[in-house]
């Protein structure tokens, strides 16, 4: 019942786990502030090109997918807590790792193709602590929550991803305001990259004080422990209904913990909503919008304020969803927001085609990137979290996840040769990717508002049964 419910504890453990989200946004945010300086460091003084300075600031891509990957394996064989742990480990390595890549081998001031390799490494270690965290972050607080509050809490994880980006921003403003662009090549840079030890090693202590998911207890057969976290957290009656609702999914009739155990079609279903969050084109926006702006026109000055403008953007319109999610439903909002992102992204290709530059061209990033951060940003995490049967939620999750680091590695790396081409069509081709989002959720997304996740079993049961 709600009135046993443990409204702080609750939020306690899902603002810990939600860290995790916040070190994904710090870790891919922060090579912003230190672009440049990576470059006059570490690769112009070996003589290496624009390729090399591309592969080494999104070599953390890499680690993503492999963290993506790995996620199934270590939350099914360590559980979803020691996960989190490791990933923060890893988290802490690579911040120290980044900002002194030197340490042992190397000396300061001498860049050798080696150390520039080192660095590398140092930022792959960080991308498989954000992969890892991408996967098991959301299915953590998806299996520990109830599941009338579950929407808005896992999209919680996806506002402290973008608060995580807003805060790696001030913070290198921080280091950089005032410094010579000497300083901060040669050492202002090391700050921005160390700065993200410190929310590691508080995620890291933090996670020794939450319990492990009572789904994972109940599957390695600890009853004992999954009962009294459920009833720390729903009270004793409703804890005995859903551990006993947790049992029958795990003895059913589905012995084995093979990915398709129940069908293809909600593999496919996961892999797609990750596939098309990317596909849509949210983290060209990201990534690229100072670039996008200035070559509509505007100065360089004035292509940050806009970028800022769509920060502040991301974070009123990811509460929205948090506000929403549990009250209209997963599959409207998603539906909503693909036709508010075709809307923005065919009136930006509209223009380009046009050449009109002007401000009805922020008018329409921003209806797109509102329209995502209300529904594509957060709810795939949520779906992800939801959709997949017990037995297999930690591979299957793992397989989307790196279905989704490697499109969006896919379409980040591809933007600048569609630019080339033609602006209006890339910018047509991430519509068109919108429509159909909107029809693959319309036709094949199960509604998963306010079911428990014992009972979004049976749709995939009876599916399998087809």
């Amino acid at each position: 019942m709600k009135k046993e419910r443990n409204v702080f504890y609750i939020w306690a453990i899902t603002i810990v786990a939600a860290i995790g989200g916040l070190l994904f946004g710090y870790d891919t945010a922060v090579i912003s502030g230190a672009d440049q300086s990576i470059q006059a460091y570490l690769v112009e003084p070996l003589g290496l090109g624009a390729l090399a300075h591309g592969a080494t600031i999104s070599s953390a891509l890499i680690g993503c997918i492999i963290g993506g990957v790995i996620s199934g394996y270590f939350a099914a064989a360590f559980g979803r807590k020691r996960s989190l742990i490791f990933a923060a480990a890893l988290f802490f390595i690579s911040a120290l790792g980044s900002a002194y890549p030197e340490f042992l081998f190397f000396t300061k001031g001498e860049p050798t193709l080696a150390l520039l390799m080192t660095f590398n490494v140092y930022r792959i270690i960080g991308g498989i602590g954000v992969g890892l965290a991408s996967a098991v972050v959301p299915m953590y607080i998806g299996e520990i929550v109830p599941a009338d509050i579950r929407g808005r809490l896992v999209s919680f994880n996806q506002f402290m991803i973008i608060f995580g980006m807003l805060v790696v921003y001030f913070v290198n403003w921080g280091i950089s305001r005032g410094q010579s662009i000497e300083w901060i090549n040669d050492v202002g840079w090391r700050y921005m990259f160390a700065s993200e030890a410190i929310p590691a090693l508080l995620f890291g202590i933090l996670l020794f004080f939450v319990p492990e998911t009572p789904r994972y207890l109940a599957m390695k057969q600890d009853h004992e422990k999954a009962l009294t976290v459920l009833t720390k957290v729903n009270g004793k009656k409703e804890a005995n209904h859903i551990l006993a609702d947790i049992q029958k999914t795990l003895t059913s009739q589905r012995k084995t913990t093979k990915l398709f155990a129940y069908g293809k079609i909600v593999i496919v279903v996961g892999v797609l909503l990750s596939v098309f969050q990317q596909f849509v084109g949210i983290n060209v926006a990201l990534y690229y919008a100072p670039r996008i702006f200035e070559s509509m026109g505007a100065a360089k000055d004035a292509s940050m304020l806009q970028t800022i403008v769509m920060g502040l953007v991301n974070v009123i319109f990811t509460v929205l969803a948090i506000m929403t999610v549990d009250k209209w439903g997963r599959k409207p909002l998603l539906i909503v927001g693909s036709i508010g992102m075709a809307i923005g992204m065919f009136g930006v290709s509209g223009l380009a085609f046009s050449n009109v530059i002007g401000i009805s061209t922020l008018v329409f990033i921003i209806i797109y990137t509102a329209s995502f951060m209300m529904s594509w940003g957060p709810i795939c995490w949520v779906l992800i979290s939801e959709i997949f049967p017990n037995k297999i939620r930690g591979q299957a999750v793992a397989v989307a996840v790196a279905a989704q680091w490697a499109a969006n590695y896919f379409i980040s790396s591809t933007y600048p040769m569609m630019m080339e081409f033609s602006g209006g069509m890339t910018y047509g081709f991430y519509g068109v990717m919108s429509v159909l989002s909107a029809i693959f959720v319309w036709k094949l997304v199960p509604e998963t508002k306010g079911k428990t996740l014992e009972q979004m079993e049976s749709v995939w049961e009876k599916a399998a049964f087809k």
